[in-house]
């Protein structure tokens, strides 16, 4: 007995000394000088590593993110990849018509990333939420957008989005989605939000929020809740000039952040911070973007939030006009918990965005160590993502682009979603199937061709008629006399509407129901203009001026289906 006791303890000794030896020794690795970012070590010890031997110029441009306008990265852009180790690049909407070359984009910028003394790849990002926002065009799904998936309100639709959207950036390149809008469509006098917002109700965004991101993640990028702390109380568009939300902390608590909850439980790995004041909550009514209160203490401290913080583009007037210069801003988004910081335009090797926050490491350690601290977090994350399972090729496949975008599956998918999202918001007597349309005269108004283009398949007959988007008030009296006048020769109406100057010209055409009419108004984008008063058409919701929505628009007037969709907004 005393024997057994006896190896029983030498046992649990060796077994102690073991488990600390290995504690202590991962506790103390030595990692050689010659390591870079694909040398096998933890995780942790890897990215600490990495930027305890970085300089002052590796490490901020580590947190800069640069846009580039032309078909093509400029020379300037590569400059700042080659010579300060750039860490991550956004693709605009203005060099985007051919994904092939953007794809051929992405390799060049890897390939001079790939060079660098760490040899760290870049984070690529573009914004393509869905619907309205799409900066990657060509050949990509235009697609139903947020607010037709709120008209669903299924969380399947919400992922699926996510990921067809996501598996076409895939096939360019492109790590990052700055997606999805979680902003709640709180403002309906809004429109910079808009059809971006998925509901008004923020439970409802917040389920969908994070089902989207979900989708995004099972493709392999990496997706970007925005606006932080909540775009959708505000009319004001933070591009012009800062906007105000006079709303106080409780309503922000429980209204515009419980989406952001959702996903910070969902532990979603990036947040984009927006340049919003809230003048009732920070007395001197900073942008979030510059604020320590709303990111370090809101975000990080209470809510939690471990992954990265990046900050709307730094070029949009929200942010400037406060802080006074470029510059300012710069440092003073670095000092509020920011991560990345995005510049739509590449900046000159030698502007003060660079020479003055570099000039500040090297006077105040406090800033330095804020530097570092967020660079260490973008390695980190780098680390992770690139070495995990599930990541984007840093090299797109050239040859096989044309067959993954659009994604064939993810046509199909956007079509049936289209189909779902239709709402009936207008329904004065009869189905909305045109009965007999051999036997109408039909007349198809709108201001996109591609509307009426599949108003003519499913019409042949019809005749149509093409108005302007932007009008002024002479103009906007005289299209809406002008189809009047026109639609007393023809039994059915079918007018598209996607702006407040479109609802001004379905009022007049409205009046055709007074004289026996069959007046069908489709809304295109937000329904908003259609809410504040009664109407006499009927009135269906498309919520998009996607080809899959005007498609299952016109599939519902033909009668192939009734729609199913309902109004995701509060009709205050």
């Amino acid at each position: 007995m005393q024997l057994k006791k006896f190896f029983s303890k030498m046992i649990l000794f060796f077994c102690v000394i073991f488990f600390t030896q290995n504690l202590f020794a991962n506790q103390n690795i030595k990692i050689p000088e010659n390591a870079d970012f694909w040398s096998d070590y933890p995780h942790e010890e890897l990215a600490s590593f990495i930027v305890d031997n970085m300089n002052d110029e590796e490490l901020l441009a580590q947190i800069l993110m640069f846009g580039w306008a032309g078909s093509e990265p400029s020379e300037l852009l590569l400059q700042w990849i080659k010579l300060r180790s750039l860490g991550s690049v956004k693709v605009y909407g203005w060099s985007t018509n051919n994904v092939k070359d953007v794809a051929k984009s992405v390799i060049k910028v890897q390939e001079e990333s790939l060079k660098g003394r760490f040899k760290i790849p870049l984070y690529v990002a573009t914004d393509q939420e869905g619907g309205w926002i799409r900066h990657i065009k060509g050949r990509t799904s235009d697609t139903p957008g947020n607010l037709a998936i709120g008209a669903t309100g299924l969380a399947s639709d919400a992922y699926y989005s996510g990921y067809y959207i996501a598996k076409e950036l895939r096939a360019m390149g492109i790590n990052m989605n700055f997606a999805p809008t979680v902003d709640i469509y709180t403002n309906l006098n809004s429109t910079v939000i808009g059809p971006r917002a998925f509901s008004s109700n923020a439970l409802d965004t917040g389920i969908l929020g994070a089902s989207y991101s979900q989708g995004v993640i099972d493709a392999g990028l990496i997706p970007t809740a925005k606006h932080f702390p909540g775009h959708g109380d505000t009319s004001d568009d933070s591009h012009g000039h800062l906007p105000e939300i006079q709303i106080d902390f409780n309503t922000l608590q429980n209204r515009e952040l419980l989406p952001f909850k959702f996903l910070v439980d969902e532990k979603i790995p990036a947040i984009m911070s927006g340049h919003l004041s809230f003048p009732q909550i920070t007395k001197n009514g900073e942008p979030a973007t510059l604020s320590k209160y709303f990111l370090t203490k809101v975000l990080r401290q209470d809510m939690g939030y471990e992954g990265l913080i990046i900050t709307d583009d730094m070029m949009m007037n929200g942010a400037t006009l406060y802080a006074g210069s470029l510059s300012k801003a710069v440092r003073m988004a670095i000092e509020a918990g920011n991560d990345i910081v995005i510049s739509s335009t590449t900046a000159n090797l030698y502007d003060s965005l660079w020479t003055n926050n570099l000039s500040l490491m090297s006077r105040s350690n406090e800033f330095k160590q804020t530097v570092k601290t967020a660079a260490k977090r973008v390695i980190l994350s780098k680390l992770k993502y690139f070495k995990g399972e599930n990541f984007v090729p840093i090299y797109p496949d050239l040859e096989n682009i044309e067959k993954l975008v659009p994604d064939p599956e993810g046509t199909k998918f956007f079509l049936n979603q289209a189909c779902k999202s239709i709402t009936a918001y207008n329904k004065p007597a009869n189905s909305y199937k045109i009965q007999n349309p051999n036997e109408q005269k039909i007349l198809i108004a709108g201001q996109y061709q591609d509307f009426l283009e599949e108003g003519l398949k499913r019409f042949p007959n019809a005749k149509t008629l093409r108005y302007n988007y932007n009008m002024g008030p002479n103009e906007t009296a005289w299209t809406g006399d002008k189809i009047y006048s026109e639609g007393l020769n023809y039994d059915t109406i079918i007018i598209g509407c996607a702006n407040d100057k479109a609802a001004t010209v379905a009022k007049r055409v409205n009046k055709l129901t007074e004289k026996g009419k069959n007046v069908i108004i489709i809304s295109i984008m937000s329904p908003v203009y259609f809410m504040k008063e009664k109407w006499n058409s009927s009135i269906l919701l498309c919520y998009s001026y996607s080809p899959f929505s005007f498609k299952a628009s016109f599939s519902v007037l033909a009668g192939d289906f009734e729609p199913t969709g309902y109004l995701p907004l509060f009709n205050n």
